[in-house]
């Protein structure tokens, strides 16, 4: 049997605005607003390098439905390349770049095949194997029905079906619902790939048929942290070899500083300083959340005696100059349960209150900030796991504030 290679690629989001990084220097927010495309180019040049059989892209290849001027010229680029190299690209569009949005229309080459609203079923042959190749585009941004009843069922036991569906597990509340399936509805077709576009964290729901979420190319926030790429695949029948591949230009992550007997300002520096070029060595640029872990007291007053604002803005400027860039983007306190210091009434009873309010407590709380005429439209839904994160914080802020004062 004749095994095929290609490329699972999804949630290219060109164009991502990057907002909230107003002060950032003006040269690293260039590079970090260039990292959707710089992560495009690598993907670009390893298809080049690697000559896959073909490259199917499950959605969302731009970040918005007006689709930048700037971003598909870009994309268009990539697609012109591989076709010089005659590699067939097969793409839908999902709900950020889905087909009822206004923009500049440009015209692919003749390698690239887009999906229509219609599911459709397109035949390919390659060194004699039949592969059949099925997706849809959104018509629209809110897509909430199930399309999983539109895939044609596998009818030819030697060819290989591959579908490409851009949407969400049913059930799976993590992420805005679109287009959900089941994975006995996509295991019932007879499939021998599922192409998972929608949900930016990499995962293999299923190992046979293969149901896939190859993740986004590039993270563009603090919630879509480590390595970002795309899936290389060998496939025959019955059987899938999965390779990761790495695109990110940036690295999102947590650094755990350890600062264990640290009672001098210079000390602490220096800790911060190897915690930093320890994640550089690794991974290149990157934005970053420094964690300090090991606190005891002696360390926390000698943090204490200046605003942590003031700590993050010196560390920032060690990292002004260097390369890779490094931007930290907050400087935090594990929990101070950890930390050996008597609480009073008052803490615990603050504490208990807020630990009882529930995830709707919660919304009323942050509604505001959503009321505000200006800043409302630039920030998206927040997802429960974004709302155990404010819980998180707000806790650990309430008793460095509390404990300082009793």
């Amino acid at each position: 049997m004749t095994s095929i290679r290609f490329f699972h690629i999804a949630d290219l989001h060109l164009g991502s605005p990057f907002k909230g990084l107003t002060s950032m220097p003006d040269h690293q927010l260039k590079t970090i607003r260039d990292s959707t495309f710089e992560a495009f180019q690598i993907l670009i040049q390893t298809a080049v390098q690697e000559k896959p059989d073909f490259l199917i892209i499950v959605g969302d290849i731009y970040d918005g439905e007006d689709r930048s001027l700037r971003a598909q010229h870009k994309f268009q680029q990539g697609m012109e390349m591989l076709n010089n190299y005659q590699i067939p690209v097969f793409l839908c569009h999902g709900n950020h770049d889905h087909l009822g949005g206004k923009w500049t229309r440009f015209q692919y080459p003749s390698n690239v095949h887009i999906f229509q609203e219609k599911t459709e079923k397109v035949l390919i042959r390659i060194r004699q194997q039949d592969v059949y190749i099925s997706g849809f585009s959104y018509k629209e941004r809110h897509m909430k029905e199930s399309m999983v009843a539109s895939f044609e069922e596998s009818s030819q036991p030697d060819a290989l079906y591959i579908g490409m569906l851009h949407g969400s597990l049913a059930g799976d509340t993590t992420h805005d619902v679109y287009a959900p399936f089941t994975k006995n509805e996509l295991i019932n077709k007879n499939y021998d790939y599922w192409a998972l576009g929608h949900i930016h964290k990499r995962q293999v729901l299923h190992l046979e048929p293969p149901i896939v979420y190859s993740g986004n190319i590039q993270s563009r926030h603090r919630n879509e942290k480590g390595p970002k790429g795309f899936y290389d695949v060998m496939l025959e029948k019955g059987h899938a070899t999965l390779s990761f591949i790495q695109t990110s230009a940036i690295i999102y992550d947590q650094i755990n500083c350890c600062c264990k007997d640290i009672v001098h300002a210079n000390e602490w520096f220096e800790a911060i300083e190897e915690s930093i070029e320890q994640f550089r060595s690794l991974h290149g640029a990157g934005m970053v959340e420094i964690n300090l872990v090991e606190i005891d007291d002696n360390t926390l007053a000698m943090l204490e005696g200046s605003p942590m604002e003031e700590w993050l803005s010196m560390v920032r400027e060690t990292q002004e100059m260097k390369e890779p860039g490094i931007w930290v983007q907050s400087i935090t306190i594990e929990p101070y349960e950890t930390i050996d210091m008597e609480s009073s009434g008052l803490t615990e009873n603050v504490l208990s209150v807020m630990g009882n309010w529930d995830t709707q407590q919660w919304k009323e709380i942050v509604s505001d900030v959503y009321q505000h005429s200006r800043s409302s439209r630039f920030m998206d839904k927040l997802t429960e796991h974004e709302y155990e994160t404010i819980k998180t914080e707000a806790r650990a802020l309430i008793q460095k504030e509390l404990l300082g004062k009793e």
